[in-house]
């Protein structure tokens, strides 16, 4: 998202992140239920396909772009180990997520 372009969604929210094990374990922040109006609206606009969500989004003094995953009529936000790392969050923590959605191109 270009730093001028205004977002289609900005919200702030908390929830838990959870542990997925797949082949090699996988780190999320399921979006809150509360959100997931604002979020499926936005994300018409702004999907890439298949449902998934590109976002720009920042937990403690970790910012990070990514693309919100859609599981069980939901998103996911995917956490890589850089952005754990650098806030700190292990599985289970509860955290702050500020998140972004724009237009695709925007």
């Amino acid at each position: 998202m270009h730093a001028g372009a205004a977002p289609l969604l900005d919200i702030v929210f908390e929830a838990a992140v959870i542990e997925w094990r797949g082949p090699a374990p996988f780190y999320f922040v399921a979006i809150p239920s509360e959100h997931l109006g604002e979020v499926s609206y936005a994300a018409r606009e702004a999907s890439y396909g298949w449902g998934c969500v590109p976002v720009t989004a920042s937990i403690a003094s970790a910012s990070f772009e990514t693309s919100l995953f859609p599981k069980d009529g939901g998103h996911l936000l995917p956490l890589r180990a850089a952005v754990r790392v650098q806030a700190g969050i292990a599985p289970g923590d509860n955290v702050c997520v500020r998140m972004r959605i724009a237009r695709v191109g925007a």
